[in-house]
């Protein structure tokens, strides 16, 4: 683990070193997700946030389904219902 010392600025803006942007893949005018845990704030970007849940529903998801297919064919099957 590295540390890095950033700043607050004015406004209450968290000023953040430019080698801890690239690490976690930001850019400026990015949305981040910001956590208090424990008294310590996590930082992370929308596409972290987005992989994240995507890891936690997989593991409800059997292999070799697509629930992208089950929800086109559903979604087939209620339009020729109407």
């Amino acid at each position: 683990m590295t540390a890095y010392r950033g700043r607050i600025v004015s406004g209450g803006r968290l000023q953040i070193p430019a080698d801890v942007r690239k690490e976690l893949g930001l850019a400026d005018g990015d949305n981040v997700r910001l956590e208090v845990v424990d008294g310590e704030l996590r930082v992370r970007s929308y596409h972290a946030v987005i992989k994240a849940i995507q890891a936690e529903v997989r593991k409800y998801v059997p292999a070799g389904v697509s629930l992208v297919d089950e929800l086109i064919a559903d979604r087939r099957a209620e339009a020729a219902r109407e």
